[in-house]
């Protein structure tokens, strides 16, 4: 009898975005997490990561909350996102933060390694595949920009869904294409934004599916905001909800979450 696998010792980075506006991303995960066979915790005193500040050029405090967030999450074999996003941030831009500061450029690569977006780190660390999930629907895929492009996650989301019972996969055209929210870019440049999720959108209905997912909640938010002002009937959801059997459940702007 082969010795049972040691858990690993993960930390959940749950981000802002899942915290105030959708928890029902930060429940799915754990649920996931646990049936991949991992010990979770969720540290108390996890903030933003930064990005918003990196990405108003407000560098100074970007660091502080930076400093905050390596310290929160000392001790964990894995610090683990629902957010391609956030764990881009975490990942490659901490390090442009402290560019010089060698004492911290250890804690910073030390992080780095050891943080992943969620459906990465279910499908290439964990090898994990869902089990009797069921979902009755056809299902387009966005890719978002940090994720596809900071996080090489293209195909470890699709091959999870793959697993769901009952789901078809319909691809849009140009599904890797910025869909116009990209944090502080839709308020800055509002029209070419509304331009890029019209682009976007259009293309998602032309796919056929019933359902959109994605693993940033940021882009849903956007793409089910500009959907409902288009009285569009598609339905929105964060790839963990679909995987964790929570499909079901209201999709973003529909109802409570």
């Amino acid at each position: 009898m082969s010795a049972p696998k040691e858990k690993k010792n993960v930390a959940l980075f749950v981000t802002c975005l899942v915290d105030l506006n959708r928890p029902s991303v930060g429940f799915a995960a754990v649920k996931l997490l646990e049936a991949a066979g991992c010990t979770i915790m969720v540290p108390e005193v996890q903030t933003c990561c930064g990005q918003i500040a990196y990405n108003s050029g407000d560098k100074e405090s970007a660091k502080e909350i930076a400093s905050q967030v390596i310290r929160a999450f000392q001790g964990f074999d894995y610090v683990v996102a629902p957010s391609g996003s956030c764990a881009g941030m975490v990942r490659h831009h901490y390090k442009e933060l402290f560019e010089g500061d060698d004492t911290m450029m250890v804690a910073v690569e030390e992080l780095s390694g050891r943080t992943y977006e969620l459906t990465s780190f279910l499908h290439d660390i964990c090898g994990y595949r869902p089990e009797d999930v069921r979902l009755d629907t056809t299902l387009t895929y966005h890719d978002s920009c940090s994720s596809l492009r900071e996080m090489k996650v293209r195909d470890q989301p699709r091959a999870l869904l793959g697993a769901v019972e009952g789901l078809e996969i319909k691809e849009a055209e140009d599904r890797e294409a910025c869909c116009g929210f990209g944090g502080t870019f839709c308020l800055k440049y509002s029209e070419i934004s509304e331009s890029m999720v019209d682009t976007k959108i259009e293309n998602l209905l032309a796919s056929g599916a019933d359902t959109l997912a994605a693993g940033d909640l940021g882009c849903l938010m956007n793409i089910a905001g500009r959907l409902k002002r288009r009285g569009a009937p598609m339905k929105v959801m964060h790839v963990v909800e679909i995987l964790a059997g929570m499909g079901e459940k209201p999709g973003l702007g529909e109802g409570d979450s």
